[in-house]
């Protein structure tokens, strides 16, 4: 199902694997873990916090997977 929304939603988390091309991250609003698409994996480690934009979008496949707009880095989210 594709999702109709412009609007980008924003989720902060905790990196717990970096694999190429995707994150495996804890969210921290709701504690699952979520594997995140993005190029810029190899720029993040884990236990690092970062803020990740995406379209709202959201697998649900266990994990739930989304692709990210953009992932930064955070001292605390």
């Amino acid at each position: 199902m594709e999702s109709t929304s412009c609007e980008a939603v924003t989720m902060c988390a905790t990196v717990l694997r970096v694999c190429p091309c995707e994150l495996c991250v804890c969210d921290h609003e709701t504690c699952q873990q979520v594997l995140v698409h993005t190029d810029s994996a190899c720029c993040f480690r884990v236990g690092q916090q970062v803020c990740i934009e995406y379209s709202g979008a959201m697998t649900r496949s266990c994990p739930p997977q989304i692709t990210a707009d953009c992932v930064r880095p955070v001292n605390c989210c």
